[in-house]
């Protein structure tokens, strides 16, 4: 079954093509998605990619949180259907209340931008079709503010619902429990800092990244015959 996926852009979005490329090359269908849409009439999952949205003026996402295309992009998501946010997507999930905790600066204030190890820590989530648990991937990471933060009951929380998606092998910003990745309680909405559309060819150093967009792209085809189903 063919899929559509949308990819958001606000200003100074820079990842959004890469993303694109690399949906398209697993057979997806894209559509970019502006900052001001108000609806996401014939898509089937939505993806936040990286970048440095509003040029991070004010904080991380926190300008974009109050984009008019966020307003559809949490309606999507309590309707239950796949939304991911990669690197500035996930600081943007945050600030929209649509996942726990927060995103500050590195340990260290330094800009990491390097080859990953990390570990599929969770299942039943939109990128876990095909990969078990505690397996390995080789994903890129490239931020500043990649510090995830939350206080102690929602921490446990995390670990009780088993939101915590994926963990760093050798954490290289400070992040909190090592975390890589979250979803929320439903399972639906997913942020990792990793950027898997950067890890789709050999030449890039790693195919890892195809492994968790094919789960999106099943994910995606799971939530449209239920849409379908339901509107029948």
């Amino acid at each position: 079954m063919s899929v559509t996926i949308g990819v958001v852009r606000f200003p100074g979005t820079n990842c959004e093509f890469d993303t694109l490329d690399a949906l398209r090359d697993l057979g997806a269908n894209t559509e970019l998605l502006s900052n001001d849409q108000v609806s996401l009439p014939g898509i089937d999952a939505v993806v936040i990619p990286g970048g440095f949205a509003h040029g991070d003026y004010l904080r991380t996402g926190a300008i974009a949180r109050f984009s008019p295309v966020m307003g559809a992009v949490t309606a999507f998501a309590n309707a239950g259907r796949p939304v991911v946010g990669i690197c500035n997507g996930f600081q943007v999930l945050t600030e929209a209340g649509l996942l726990p905790g927060a995103l500050r600066p590195n340990a260290g204030l330094s800009f990491v931008c390097q080859s990953q190890r990390v570990v599929m820590a969770a299942a039943d989530h939109v990128l876990s079709h095909g990969l078990a648990r505690a397996e390995e991937l080789s994903i890129p990471i490239n931020h500043f503010e990649g510090n995830y933060v939350c206080d102690e009951p929602t921490l446990q929380r995390l670990r009780d619902n088993d939101q915590i998606v994926l963990r760093y092998v050798d954490n290289p910003n400070g992040s909190l429990d090592d975390i890589a990745g979250i979803c929320n309680e439903t399972r639906n909405v997913v942020g990792l800092m990793p950027h898997p559309e950067r890890a789709t060819a050999e030449l890039l150093g790693s195919t890892d990244g195809i492994r968790l967009l094919d789960a999106l792209l099943h994910a995606a085809a799971e939530s449209r015959c239920l849409a379908e189903s339901q509107a029948v």
